[in-house]
């Protein structure tokens, strides 16, 4: 059964983020810690109630196409979605004006990792959702947004992204789905797939998002345009009319999160209306990805969660041989190989939520304020977003095979569970973007572009915080303060051979995903060594659990001595590697 993550979540919020303090700021005193600890709370008893015990049952029972085309759901989801909708939750995000609470996305990020670790498949349809609103209160017109946003935000329609085609996936530009107009109208054609929620019995409504080209359109991304589409034709009361010209002609058969229906879409002229401008639609696009993009971050740090819950859980039932200097009958996690698994996996989870978090807050400032502030808050956001989808879903494979490997024996029979969330974490290094597009992203975009700057003012940042330790009198404190300066050494360093390289694209490329991940683990380092010394001021001002506490420390510094030496290697991988890989002729790796 899942549980909520509460203390550690309000951990960070209040000692690492300074809540209270960071929503005055932004002009939402509204906010309080005291209310989004109770937001947090609430969503966890429908995430462990509701959500976790359909999340096995949907992977062994997965929805279903009907012979029409519609698409019966897992055995309870609707329901479980009426009860969500019905509690408010898909309103979180969205802003007053269209219905929504407008939580700040430094809670509403939290409240999203319960569903995610509680239910992913469920969840997805929920992100989605999301996104588009996202999306919708950005680019759409007025009239769009009161048409579309309320339904969604009450749980009552849903959304959906459609941008991949079968000879157009990463390839955007070679997108063949046409859109002719017909007077204040287009006419859509064409066929999509891998559309996640893209046909279900869930909600009243499915609202799709689809990049098209008008005929006169110039050639590649520049000719994209957005189109709202919806699943059955709203009419000017609000009510529903006609059913659209889509159908969904198959249900993809997945590896994982087996219970989200993944479409393939056949669009027969549906009726659809413009969003934004002709050709701006890619532009429009990624605002949403970029939630996206985020958003599955996320869920790579809630699958990791939950594979820790399971993992711990086994481990202290389990009982199996006598564990060194133990006593017969110790369960397994007793065993020191077993301490270190379990211990490692809850000190990397710790260190990405952490990290989210600070991305989410970042995202509140970008948004929020103005000025100079604002601009620095987006510029941080948008070198972080790439490390969150990357880092995180990458090393939700591992915190989910070591937890497979916990279990031993179990761990490969689905009976358990742990299977399932190793085979689900899978997807999330590959869609939104896989690993290598955030790796490109970061190194050219986010890295190379400014020479650097908006990764030094980062490590300039962290070398602050870790002087701060270092001065903290606590001699704990002050050794993750030089684990932390020695990993800021070595991503200079790796820093410093990118930019030497910088006129060698393919070099840069070769190193891209190596960087993101040097990245993740250095900022996952950074928020550690901060919760340290956080837990030890608490620790001697007598506040807090003190046990909590202890065992906060101890998981700040098995991340120190287990997970950032990874850097040393990673710099090295960097600062020549890359001539190594790029000596390999593709037709070698041809040969037997």
């Amino acid at each position: 059964m899942y549980k909520t993550p509460l203390k550690d979540t309000l951990f960070n919020w209040q000692h690492l983020l300074g809540f209270d303090d960071l929503t005055r700021q932004l002009g939402r005193d509204d906010f309080s810690l005291d209310l989004a600890a109770a937001v947090l709370e609430e969503a966890g008893k429908l995430a462990g109630d509701i959500l976790s015990p359909l999340n096995q049952t949907g992977d062994q029972k997965p929805p279903q196409r009907l012979e029409n085309g519609d698409v019966q759901t897992s055995p309870g989801f609707a329901a479980a979605w009426q009860a969500f909708s019905a509690a408010g939750w898909p309103a979180m995000e969205a802003d007053e004006a269209w219905g929504g609470q407008q939580m700040p996305f430094t809670v509403t990020a939290a409240v999203n990792e319960l569903w995610h670790g509680a239910n992913m498949s469920f969840g997805l349809c929920h992100l989605l959702t999301q996104g588009q609103i996202y999306a919708l209160q950005k680019s759409a017109s007025p009239q769009q947004k009161q048409t579309y946003i309320p339904p969604m935000a009450e749980g009552r329609w849903t959304g959906t992204m459609n941008l991949t085609e079968p000879q157009a996936g990463t390839d955007l530009g070679a997108l063949k789905t046409r859109a002719e107009k017909q007077g204040d109208h287009y006419l859509i054609t064409g066929q999509k797939i891998y559309i996640t929620w893209g046909e279900h019995d869930m909600a009243e409504n499915i609202i799709h998002l689809v990049l098209a080209r008008t005929p006169d359109a110039p050639p590649g991304i520049k000719g994209i345009s957005v189109f709202i589409v919806p699943k059955f034709l709203v009419n000017e009361d609000g009510s529903l009319g006609a059913r659209n010209q889509l159908r969904c002609l198959s249900i993809e058969k997945k590896l994982g999160i087996k219970a989200s229906p993944t479409a393939v879409l056949a669009y027969e002229g549906a009726v659809g209306w413009l969003v934004g401008e002709e050709n701006k639609g890619l532009e429009i696009m990624f605002g949403m990805m970029n939630h996206a993009r985020f958003s599955v971050g996320a869920q790579g740090l809630a699958i990791s969660e939950m594979a820790v819950q399971k993992a711990a859980a086994y481990a202290f039932d389990r009982v199996q041989g006598t564990p060194l200097e133990g006593r017969a009958g110790q369960p397994i996690i007793h065993h020191p190989d077993v301490l270190r698994q379990v211990g490692m996996m809850r000190a990397e989870t710790e260190a990405m939520r952490a990290v989210m978090l600070l991305v989410a807050a970042e995202m509140d400032r970008a948004h929020y304020l103005d000025g100079p502030e604002a601009e620095a808050a987006d510029q941080r956001a948008a070198l972080l977003v790439p490390v969150i989808k990357g880092w995180l879903t990458e090393r939700s494979l591992a915190v989910t095979s070591e937890a497979v490997q916990v279990h031993g024996g179990m761990g490969f029979i689905e009976e358990t569970g742990i299977a399932q969330l190793y085979r689900d974490a899978r997807i999330l290094p590959i869609y939104e973007g896989t690993t290598a597009i955030q790796a490109n992203d970061l190194i050219f975009r986010k890295t190379l572009r400014d020479g650097g700057a908006a990764v030094r003012a980062l490590l300039a940042e962290i070398k602050e915080d870790a002087r701060q330790l270092q001065q903290s009198g606590h001699p704990q404190p002050q050794q993750a303060a030089a684990c932390l300066h020695a990993a800021c050494q070595q991503a200079e360093q790796a820093l410093d051979y990118l930019q030497a390289s910088a006129n060698e694209p393919r070099r840069a490329a070769a190193n891209g995903s190596h960087w993101v991940m040097l990245l993740g683990w250095l900022c996952g380092g950074w928020q550690m060594a901060r919760a340290a010394g956080k837990a030890v001021e608490l620790l001697a001002a007598g506040e807090g659990d003190a046990d909590w506490l202890q065992a906060k420390l101890a998981s700040a510094d098995i991340y120190m001595h287990q997970h950032l030496p990874q850097l040393q290697m990673l710099t090295a991988q960097i600062c020549g590697g890359d001539k190594a890989v790029l000596a390999m002729q593709p037709d070698w790796l041809a040969l037997n």
